[in-house]
């Protein structure tokens, strides 16, 4: 993101609305609106906002993998036939199923 070019006051977005949403639309980056000279709000297009969200996603799920790593290094944890036992136990599911 260009924060030089791609921060404009609210008001320049409400007069020009259909070219901010051409420019979001062919550059897939945000653009910051102001109110009164500061930033106020973030304005993206959906199919840049759902790869954001993806990479947030994503990135939930390395560290959950990196903390489940860091756990077994430290003998924190059990192993899968204990674990899966326990899920059948609970479940009633029977050994042999």
């Amino acid at each position: 993101m260009n924060l030089n070019r791609d921060i404009h006051p609210l008001t320049d977005f409400k007069h020009h609305t259909p070219e901010f949403v051409q420019q979001l639309k062919t550059t897939g980056e945000p653009i910051v609106l102001t109110i009164n000279g500061k930033p106020a709000l973030v304005v993206q297009d959906a199919a840049s906002y759902q790869k954001l969200l993806d990479l947030a996603d994503e990135s939930r799920v390395l560290e959950g993998i990196r903390q489940g790593l860091e756990d077994m290094r430290a003998g924190r944890g059990r192993p899968a036939e204990e674990v899966f036992a326990d899920i059948r136990r609970d479940l009633s599911i029977p050994h042999d199923a």
